[in-house]
């Protein structure tokens, strides 16, 4: 029940609030704006590596956002989305409560470090469990890699390759939050998920703890 920064696993609710405000995920289109790389840099933060103009369906600014954890592509999304970060961010936080996670505020759609974007364990399993629910999530998050957009993107995740039944979920990494996972496991009909914040040996955890479970 620790509040406590939780990274990139911000991604998850954003890819929950685009999903919910799209309807045709392919072939919805929009333009990489100069703001998104005017706000990251510097940031050395995580990147797909997209640039100002191009032009990117919804679906493959997704797989962009949560395959190799772009925090250009999640903020394009953000932008895309609402007209503004700000706008995306309250129906983040309005998506929250609704969710129950009395815990969790969102301050940014990608999770760079911010005293007001933080989570708890708890409520990240639980955020992990509603969007698990999306058909279209569970396929990006469980995705080893993939070709999209001319790009060839490789899942930071390693439990995918390294674990029995892992279906995702995601990772996250600042200097200041340490390295954070949601992961989830499926054996003989049965999913569990599993939250770590600030362990430097999340892989073999997530595996005692799954393998317990």
């Amino acid at each position: 029940d620790e509040r406590l920064p939780m990274a990139s696993l911000t991604k998850i609710m954003t890819y929950i609030v685009v999903s919910e405000n799209i309807d045709d995920l392919m072939n919805t289109r929009t333009v990489v704006p100069a703001s998104v790389a005017e706000e990251l840099e510097g940031t050395g933060s995580s990147l797909a590596e997209i640039q100002t103009g191009e032009e990117f369906s919804i679906y493959e600014l997704l797989n962009l956002m949560m395959v190799p954890s772009g925090n250009d592509a999640a903020l394009t999304l953000a932008i895309s989305v609402s007209g503004s970060e700000q706008a995306f961010v309250r129906q983040m936080n309005l998506r929250a409560r609704a969710l129950g996670l009395t815990q969790t505020h969102f301050a940014n759609p990608h999770g760079l470090d911010s005293g007001e974007n933080y989570s708890t364990a708890l409520d990240l399993a639980h955020l992990a469990q509603a969007a698990l629910q999306n058909a279209q999530f569970r396929l990006a998050v469980s995705t080893k890699s993939i070709t999209c957009a001319g790009r060839t993107l490789t899942n930071h995740n390693k439990l995918l390759w390294r674990y029995d039944g892992c279906i995702g979920v995601k990772t996250g990494y600042t200097r200041h939050a340490g390295r954070i996972l949601v992961s989830a496991a499926e054996r003989d009909g049965r999913m569990l998920i599993a939250v770590t914040i600030s362990d430097p040996d999340d892989w073999r955890d997530h595996a005692a703890l799954l393998d317990y479970g």
